[in-house]
């Protein structure tokens, strides 16, 4: 990295994996952090244990000054980030800053979003990508402002969505030319070589709303181009679901690998039909063969080894 300039002190937001590993990267490029602000430790998991967040255990490792504010408008925490004086704020994956924090750094307060602005605005723009089937997204850089995801834009890259790709594919991708593109920007700021771009709205942009049980859910009606695609943009995390009905009792299947295939047939649409090892789930152009997928009080598992010890009757069918 050249070294011609000083390199801007900065406070840092963040929480999940994907800012952690942007916070590592500006770490080993030798970025100054003056303090790390994560979310507070929750308990998780069947036995309730305190958990950190991805975050947090990375800035412990490093000995980082870390905050964890359960009110982002509290005064003391406001009044602790005024006396740090940071050059600059990045935002990876944060929660929504009020005003009174993104106003303070001289150079403002940046964030990294997973798409290419303005298109995907929101919670979830790597799942949303992928289950409306596009072929193109990216990362991109901005000066955050009063509404989410609208400030100058500063910096973006893209790339192509692969076939069959799914969340933690794509995410990894993201990540790899995401974390550079913090540093890029970084060092615009710093030179005074950037300048923020309006965002031009065309019409025809998506939103990323927040991952809801209503927006998860497969409609065997649809086509089974659009139900792969909702299958892996929410895979490996929520999972797709449909509830199910098999030998008298109702549960819910995720689904989180499929393959479609396309064959006429005179089942109901959303019945599932077991077939040379296969569990197939009837569409109107075909079956969803679903590869891998987990039913209630079991791991998730491919559909052989969920076979070995389970089977479903002839009117087992999707609760459509």
């Amino acid at each position: 990295m050249n070294k011609n300039y000083i390199l801007p002190k900065i406070i840092f937001f963040g929480t999940p994996e994907f800012a952690r590993f942007c916070l590592e990267k500006l770490v080993n490029d030798g970025f100054s952090i003056l303090a790390v602000v994560t979310a507070p430790d929750r308990k998780a998991g069947r036995g309730k244990k305190i958990k950190s967040s991805a975050v947090k255990i990375y800035s412990e490792e490093q000995k980082l000054t870390i905050l964890q504010p359960e009110n982002l408008k509290d005064s003391s925490f406001i009044d602790q980030l005024i006396r740090i004086a940071p050059d600059v704020q990045v935002v990876v994956a944060f929660r929504m800053l009020p005003k009174l924090v993104w106003q303070i750094p001289n150079l403002g307060t940046i964030n990294l979003h997973a798409s290419l602005l303005p298109n995907y605005r929101g919670a979830a723009p790597i799942n949303w990508v992928l289950i409306n089937g596009e072929i193109k997204t990216g990362v991109t850089t901005f000066i955050i402002n009063q509404q989410i995801d609208t400030g100058g834009i500063l910096l973006q890259s893209g790339i192509t969505i692969r076939e069959n790709e799914n969340v933690k594919t794509l995410h990894d991708r993201l990540l790899a030319i995401g974390a550079p593109l913090i540093v890029d920007t970084l060092i615009g700021l710093t030179e005074n070589s950037l300048t923020p771009k309006y965002q031009q709205m065309i019409g025809d942009e998506n939103i990323a709303p927040k991952l809801t049980p209503e927006n998860t859910c497969l409609n065997f009606n649809d086509s089974l181009t659009q139900l792969a695609n909702k299958v892996r943009g929410l895979s490996p995390y929520p999972g797709a679901w449909s509830l199910f009905s098999n030998k008298g009792e109702e549960g819910r299947i995720k689904i989180f690998k499929s393959s479609s295939e396309y064959l006429t047939h005179t089942n109901t649409v959303g019945q599932i039909c077991i077939k040379e090892g296969k569990i197939l789930i009837a569409t109107q152009e075909g079956y969803l063969n679903c590869l891998e997928i987990q039913l209630p009080n079991k791991k998730r598992m491919s559909s052989e080894a969920l076979l070995n010890g389970y089977s479903f009757d002839k009117n087992a069918m999707i609760l459509l």
